[in-house]
Formats: C-alpha cells, sequence, structure tokens
C-alpha cells in the first residue's frame, strides 16, 4: 500500500498572523489571501492530473496544530486514508481524533514521536478535476 503520496501543505502557527503573511509576500513572493497561498503542480505519476501545495498561517492558540507547542503542521497527501489509518493503528501509531470528510477530501490525523501532530489527507477527485478545468481557463 502506497503511504504518502506528497505534500498537501504547510501551515505555520505564529503571533502576528496578517504581518508573517506580509513578510512571506514582500521577501519571498508568496501572496496569501484569507486562505493562505496555493502552489499548483503536475502530478509526476499521472500526467493528466494537477495537484496543489497550501501554505497558510495560523493565530498562535489555533487548536488545529493540536495540544502541542508545535510551530508548523504538515499535511501528508495520501491516497486510501481509511486503510493508511488502520494500518498505522495496528503499527502502533497514536491516532487524533476522528477521521473528517469534506467536499475537498477526507483528514485524519496522527501524533508523531516528538508529539507533533501531523495532517493526512486524501483528497476528493473533484478537487483535480476543479483544478484541471481552473488551469483551461
Amino acid at each position: 500500500m502506497k503511504r504518502v503520496t506528497g505534500i498537501g501543505g504547510v501551515f505555520l502557527r505564529c503571533k502576528d498572523p496578517e504581518a508573517m503573511k506580509a513578510w512571506y509576500k514582500k521577501h519571498l513572493g508568496i501572496d496569501a489571501g484569507p486562505y493562505g497561498a496555493t502552489f499548483r503542480w503536475r502530478d509526476g505519476e499521472k500526467d493528466d492530473q494537477s495537484g496543489h501545495t497550501a501554505w497558510t498561517v495560523y493565530p498562535a492558540g489555533n487548536a488545529y496544530f493540536g495540544s502541542g507547542p508545535q510551530g508548523c503542521m504538515i499535511n501528508y497527501r495520501v491516497d486510501d486514508l481509511e486503510a493508511l489509518l488502520a494500518v498505522l493503528k495496528e503499527e502502533g501509531v497514536q491516532l487524533d481524533g476522528d477521521m473528517e470528510a469534506y467536499d475537498y477530501g477526507k483528514f485524519g490525523w496522527v501524533i508523531d514521536p516528538e508529539g507533533n501532530r501531523v495532517e493526512l489527507w486524501e483528497p476528493h477527485e473533484a478537487v483535480y478535476a476543479s483544478m484541471a478545468d481552473a488551469e483551461k481557463s
């Protein structure tokens, strides 16, 4: 079974999200709106499909990162989240919360050996279709 297929997003926890977005825009050219920035790319194994990686900042106290003090969280793309979570649980990996499903995919979380929350994302096929449509226009 394939496990991680790529990086779906990088999330930073910071004291002043607006100042952080302004700094990244000015110095690194990342133009983040209310939901962050999106980097689009082509899947090397599926040339007909495009994907994206999100970049977003969150307020320092935001609970989305879990209860630990970590300053960033990486979202990893996966092919079959439910099967992977079952295997990880069998392997003794600590799951964090229940899997959640939305129109744009399924999400699950695990805790790494240092106590960091790690996000796993199985994109919904509609995500690929909408991105391909956007690239054509």
